[in-house]
């Protein structure tokens, strides 16, 4: 790190057209100088997708209690409805990719579903792709290196045979672009399906229904305002403008899906991938 450089040094990349369909960017960060720490790994609509460049990502808590505590080179989980625990080390270097659940089949060949609270080092659903995506990150000197190495590989592993039906492709961006606030009765009614049947097929791909990946989704736009928001703005009008019913509908989300509460989030100021992708600047 340079005299000049801050702690916390991040950056972003659009990914190459072909995979733009399902991995929303690229996100750099860099950490240093920090002291040891503990962070959430908070519940988000992407998929978590993270290179670690030097030292291993350290997940002292899993989303799934019965999964052990794991260190790894490059990580891969599926959605989740409760935050992860990750020893931050003080130096930490990576890059996340934004992976929605839309291109787990197209790049792994598994539908989502099938990582639902889990996570696994990439090499064991990739193979030697993993290990390869990996190695190509410790040896590219610059972001727009380790961005490129990034589209290459997973340009090679991507089978764009592999996709989700339209049905469902058209529910998931439906819900994203709602911020979550849309019923799973107004999905199915648009699509034509009945509630019971999006909500199976629905979980069958994603790993959970509709209404808790709208939760999700709603949590995910009101955690992304509050760490943005300056203090003329309270967690009320945050609740308000992310479509809860009032702030106590917020804290329970938060309760729930982060483990605290939205002011005691805020005041931990531990650094984070999802904290850095905030302020990441363009390539």
């Amino acid at each position: 790190m340079t005299d000049m450089e801050p702690p916390i040094h991040a950056v972003t990349a659009r990914p190459a057209p072909a995979l733009a369909a399902f991995i929303d960017r690229y996100v750099g960060y860099r950490m240093s100088g920090l002291a040891p720490a503990i962070h959430r790994g908070l519940p988000s609509r992407h998929m978590t997708f993270v290179v670690a460049i030097g030292p291993t990502i350290d997940v002292v808590e899993q989303t799934d209690p019965h999964q052990s505590p794991q260190n790894y080179r490059c990580v891969l989980s599926g959605l989740q409805a409760r935050a992860a625990l990750i020893a931050q080390q003080g130096d930490q270097e990576g890059v996340a990719i934004a992976l929605t659940p839309l291109g787990c089949r197209t790049l792994f060949g598994i539908p989502a579903a099938a990582l639902w609270d889990t996570s696994i080092e990439l090499a064991d659903v990739a193979g030697p792709v993993g290990r390869q995506l990996w190695e190509r990150l410790q040896e590219a000197p610059t972001w727009r290196e380790r961005f490129a190495a990034c589209d290459r590989v997973l340009s090679a592993l991507a089978d764009h045979d592999r996709v989700v039906g339209p049905e469902l492709t058209w529910a998931w961006h439906t819900l994203v672009d709602t911020g979550g606030n849309i019923t799973t009765g107004l999905l199915a009614e648009r699509i034509g399906w009945s509630r019971q049947h999006l909500t199976r097929q629905f979980r069958r791909e994603f790993g959970l229904s509709p209404k808790p990946a709208a939760r999700i989704t709603r949590f995910g736009r009101a955690r992304r305002m509050l760490a943005q928001t300056t203090s003329s703005h309270t967690i009320a009008q945050v609740a308000a403008a992310c479509g809860y019913y009032d702030q106590a509908h917020l804290d329970r989300d938060f309760a729930e899906l982060a483990g605290t509460s939205p002011t005691s989030w805020l005041s931990e100021q531990v650094p984070s991938v999802q904290a850095t992708d905030e302020h990441a600047g363009r390539r």
